[in-house]
């Protein structure tokens, strides 16, 4: 956790140059910050680094909680530190929302808010988008610590493909392709319009499938068509098992089209978006190459938990508000930055379903349950039934306890669902062109929780609250 908190530091540097080349007045706070968490890292890690450093799978899940825990307390010191009067239910939604790639804010006016600081909450998604556990799990053995375990913690879906039997050099490689990708999309948006200031913090909120922009409006302040193309199609990238997409850059075409999950997804995007084209070019009551375009981005935006937004979709009709509302439980893909579900849950539960049906009729045959052509566990099975359930469990839950708060219950489901997910934009009063800034500190505090609970999938915080974790072996 001490090696996190140095590394944190050392990316809020960044931050620094920017408060001092635009002279917005966060300069002090952003190297105030960086100097406070580089201190307690360098602290905590030359304390203990003597100490037994074998990661097992309980030490594993408790270093992951509460690293997040802590990258959380120090990520918010420059907002605090800053002039723009947060107080710390703000700063920690704020960083929480970033480190989640959530993408939610409380910043009223984002435009005014200084550059070093709009920097900070972008690199933070950038963070998040993949776990700053797994850029750690690629240096950790220059450090003489494992890391099998932290990266088990840490990306907890039920994928198990793995790009190189050595999980160290699995995290290098995800991380080469992340770093690539980001600066492609980065650069693309450079030569199609943005300033570089803005091409480099859409880079790093598009690869983190986490759609903070620095723009009020989002990308629809960019009327570039060519824009926001580019953005659809590294927002539906970024939502892809980096596992499909390193088999896509090494030509191995063959097991890309193996993977049900990938077939699904890029049919499902493709079909919704077909399916709204329709309506949105009728409501929005422009030319249809723009309607499809919107319709396109909303449906990709929504369904990675992106968040960016093109245009106001609870504007149109309420059957289309709840159908975009919908897209907030899909997730994309499994190993890939979006939160959410993922598609694989949702495939396991839907053909374990259908074959029930064959079951009920041949209650004798063996008919097992096959995804890329691979036999899946009962054990596998059962584990995404119970995470199905329990996610629609504290969906419930969550809604009651904000409407509860005094909030109406459209807003309510809106705020859980987008919190849960790792969303951002939803319905209600936390619709596409507004914010999270209403709440009452303790409903922040809240929905920064369920924004943990979400990015590392429930499991991984929730198993910390069950008696057997802590009992001794």
């Amino acid at each position: 956790m001490g090696a996190l908190l140095m590394l944190f530091a050392l990316m809020m540097l960044p931050g620094a140059a920017f408060a001092y080349y635009f002279q917005t007045g966060d300069l002090d706070a952003m190297l105030q910050s960086a100097f406070v968490t580089f201190t307690v890292g360098s602290l905590m890690f030359f304390s203990f680094s003597r100490q037994d450093q074998n990661i097992r799978k309980r030490e594993g899940y408790l270093i992951v909680s509460t690293s997040w825990f802590l990258m959380s307390i120090f990520g918010m010191m420059p907002y605090l530190l800053s002039d723009l009067g947060l107080d710390i239910s703000d700063a920690i939604f704020e960083t929480i929302s970033g480190l989640t790639t959530t993408g939610a804010t409380i910043l009223t006016d984002i435009e005014a808010t200084p550059k070093g600081l709009l920097y900070w909450r972008s690199m933070t998604q950038w963070i998040g988008g993949l776990g700053i556990i797994v850029l750690t799990v690629a240096i950790f053995p220059l450090l003489g610590i494992g890391g099998i375990e932290l990266f088990v913690a840490e990306v907890p879906g039920p994928s198990s493909d793995k790009l190189h039997p050595r999980i160290q050099e699995t995290a290098k490689r995800l991380w080469l392709i992340y770093i690539g990708l980001t600066i492609l999309v980065g650069l693309l948006y450079f030569f199609q319009g943005m300033s570089i200031y803005d091409a480099f913090n859409h880079a790093l909120t598009t690869a983190a499938t986490g759609g903070f922009s620095t723009k009020n409006e989002s990308f629809a302040a960019f009327s570039s068509a060519g824009i926001q193309y580019t953005a659809i199609f590294f927002m539906f990238v970024f939502g892809t098992n980096f596992t499909v997409i390193y088999f896509s850059l090494t030509g191995k075409f063959s097991k890309v089209w193996k993977s049900d999950e990938f077939k699904a997804y890029g049919i499902v995007v493709l079909f919704m978006a077909i399916i709204l084209s329709g309506p949105v070019i009728y409501y929005a009551g422009e030319g249809v190459e723009k309607g499809i375009r919107d319709a396109l981005f909303q449906v990709v935006s929504l369904i990675t938990t992106t968040g960016y937004v093109t245009t106001d979709y609870t504007a149109f009709h309420d059957g289309l508000t709840l159908l975009f509302f919908m897209f907030l439980f899909f997730g994309a893909s499994a190993g890939s930055t979006s939160g959410g579900i993922k598609f694989i849950r949702h495939l396991v539960f839907f053909k374990n379903s259908f074959l029930e049906f064959k079951r009920i009729v041949h209650p004798r045959a063996v008919v097992p349950l096959k995804i890329n052509g691979e036999r899946v566990t009962g054990k596998i099975i059962t584990h995404i039934m119970n995470f199905l359930l329990i996610y629609l469990m504290i969906f419930t839950i969550g809604s009651v306890i904000v409407a509860l708060l005094g909030y109406d219950i459209i807003t309510s489901f809106g705020a859980v669902a987008s919190a849960l997910g790792n969303v951002g934009p939803a319905i209600g009063r936390v619709g596409p062109m507004d914010n999270f800034a209403f709440f009452d500190p303790f409903t922040k505090m809240f929905l920064s929780f369920l924004m943990l609970l979400g990015r590392l999938e429930l499991f991984t915080i929730l198993v910390l609250f069950t008696p057997y974790f802590w009992r001794a072996n």
